[in-house]
């Protein structure tokens, strides 16, 4: 393929192939160094090269150093004893939307709070905070974007992470913050880097996945009745949801720093590979009847991405979803779209997919 800035690289479309790639952290570089703009845009191609502690665009071993401090706060153990939390948090949305009445608008009257509230408390972020991050945001991830403007919103969100994590290393609390705050190896920069992604991204990628799963299941009435009669079905379901939609619907980038076949192919060093991850999502040599939405299907996904870069927060993500789902179903088993499906405003300008209001009654 050709980037936008007329670099000549390598799109990735095939599950196994993909994979291997991601797989291969010894050969293929996530250095933001490499990177291109994979769509046409007048959003700075720079803008988040300044900015150390971006996991994303880190090779070990900084990446490693960094990352090895966050595992314990995203372990299987840890999201056990946030469940109840969870449990309250999306009961009292619930709540709010039964007392307001129907219809909703379920993008921001459910799944955007409920994420924004359950980050906010596991990093440790004060949640009068809300507006203002998930306002930049939102402006960080649109694909068209003055460039003035990204970098206004890239500097409020730096200097909110950066005044929260001064006031963590004064008095460190039980939170992510803190860990990243008090660590004696990661600089003041990477602590604010690091911060930052968890924050956007541990915010976005759930409620788009949410909005937009709640969609798919209201656009499909078998597969929610199925899921209305089996609750043992939510864990399918969710995984189902993340295979099918694959919010991050741009894909990942790797860079080769040497020459690699894959496939018979040879990717030259130092041209860019556009890992597609909905499309090795859909591989119809993966995957029977890619295209249709079963909760009964089990095949494992490359949403979370593979390998050293695989989501952080990917246990924290499937923990939210199944609760999320359950509450909003259990709570509304009328629950129903308030407007035609073609209707709905789909993300497609932005870099995590998803829709931008969900009108529903019950």
């Amino acid at each position: 393929m050709t980037f936008p800035d007329g670099v000549k690289g390598w799109l990735v479309t095939g599950y196994n192939q993909g994979r291997e790639i991601l797989a291969d952290h010894r050969r293929f570089s996530s250095d933001i160094k490499y990177k291109h703009m994979a769509f046409p845009s007048d959003r700075p191609a720079d803008l988040e090269a300044g900015i150390p502690g971006l996991m994303e665009h880190m090779d070990p071993p900084e990446h490693t150093r960094i990352r090895r401090r966050l595992t314990g706060q995203f372990t299987l153990r840890r999201m056990r004893q946030l469940t109840p939390r969870i449990e309250q948090i999306t009961a009292d949305y619930a709540d709010a939307m039964t007392r307001k009445g129907p219809p909703a608008d379920l993008v921001h009257d459910y799944a955007l709070p409920v994420s924004s509230q359950v980050i906010c408390e596991l990093l440790g972020v004060p949640f009068g905070h809300r507006d203002r991050f998930e306002g930049n945001s939102e402006k960080l991830l649109r694909l068209e974007i003055a460039p003035d403007e990204a970098r206004a919103a890239l500097g409020d969100i730096t200097e909110l992470v950066g005044t929260l994590l001064q006031i963590k290393k004064k008095d460190p609390a039980d939170d992510v913050f803190s860990v990243l705050a008090t660590a004696d190896d990661i600089s003041e920069p990477e602590m604010i880097g690091a911060t930052l992604m968890l924050l956007v991204a541990g915010h976005v990628t759930t409620a788009n996945t949410l909005a937009l799963g709640t969609y798919a299941l209201l656009s499909n009435p078998e597969q929610l009745a199925m899921l209305r009669a089996d609750a043992s079905l939510t864990e399918g379901t969710v995984e189902e949801l993340l295979r099918y939609l694959t919010v991050v619907h741009i894909g990942v980038q790797r860079t080769p720093t040497e020459d690699v076949e894959i496939d018979g192919v040879t990717l030259p060093a130092g041209e860019p590979v556009l890992i597609h991850l909905p499309s090795m999502n859909r591989d119809p040599d993966q995957y029977a009847d890619p295209d249709q939405f079963d909760i009964t299907r089990k095949k494992a996904h490359l949403t979370f991405s593979h390998g050293i870069h695989q989501c952080l927060g990917q246990q924290l993500a499937r923990l939210e979803l199944r609760i999320g789902f359950s509450t909003l179903l259990r709570r509304f088993p009328e629950l129903r779209l308030a407007e035609p499906p073609e209707n709905i405003p789909m993300r497609s300008d932005m870099a995590v997919y998803g829709v931008h209001h969900l009108p529903v009654t019950w």
